[in-house]
C-alpha cells in the first residue's frame, strides 16, 4: 500500500509540473500560475522563465489561500447564479485569474494564475486556451487523501 500511495504522489507531481508548464506555454502574458487544493495550499507552481516576480513565493503562498478563502464565501450564491467559470482581478502592476476545477464529489482544486497587467484579451486567452486545456485535463487531477 506504501508503495502504491509513493507511486501516485510521484504521479501527481508530474501531472502538475507538466500541466503549470502547459499552462505558462498557452500565452507570453501569463507570469505565474499555481494549483491549489480547496484549502488554498499551492500544490504546485511556477514563474515563466527569465521573469522578475511581483510577489515572493510566501506571498503568492498568502495570496493564494485568502483567494480561496473569499471564494468559498460566494459558493451559497451558485444555486442562484450557477457555478463560478473563473474570476479576474486586476492590479496596476498585474492580474489575477482564479478557475475551479470541480474534481468530484464536490471537492476541486484551483487554477490560479497571473497575467501581465497589459493583457487585454485575457478573456480570449481564458476561455478558448486556458480552460479547454483544463477540460482536455480534468480527470487526471487526482486529490490526495
Amino acid at each position: 500500500m506504501s508503495k502504491r500511495r509513493n507511486d501516485d504522489d510521484i504521479d501527481n507531481t508530474k501531472f502538475f509540473s507538466a500541466f503549470t508548464q502547459s499552462i505558462l506555454n498557452l500565452d507570453k502574458s501569463i507570469r505565474w500560475v499555481g494549483i491549489t487544493d480547496q484549502n488554498g495550499i499551492i500544490i504546485n507552481e511556477r514563474d515563466r522563465q527569465g521573469l522578475d516576480p511581483l510577489l515572493t513565493i510566501e506571498e503568492n503562498h498568502d495570496f493564494a489561500l485568502n483567494t480561496i478563502t473569499r471564494h468559498k464565501t460566494r459558493l451559497k450564491f451558485e444555486p442562484k447564479m450557477g457555478e463560478l467559470t473563473y474570476t479576474f482581478k486586476r492590479y496596476t502592476k498585474m492580474s489575477r485569474c482564479l478557475i475551479p476545477i470541480n474534481i468530484e464529489h464536490h471537492q476541486y482544486s484551483y487554477l490560479i494564475l497571473n497575467m501581465d497587467f497589459e493583457e487585454n484579451n485575457f478573456d480570449k486567452i481564458i476561455i478558448e486556451k486556458i480552460i479547454p486545456l483544463i477540460q482536455q485535463e480534468k480527470k487526471k487531477f487526482k486529490h490526495e487523501s
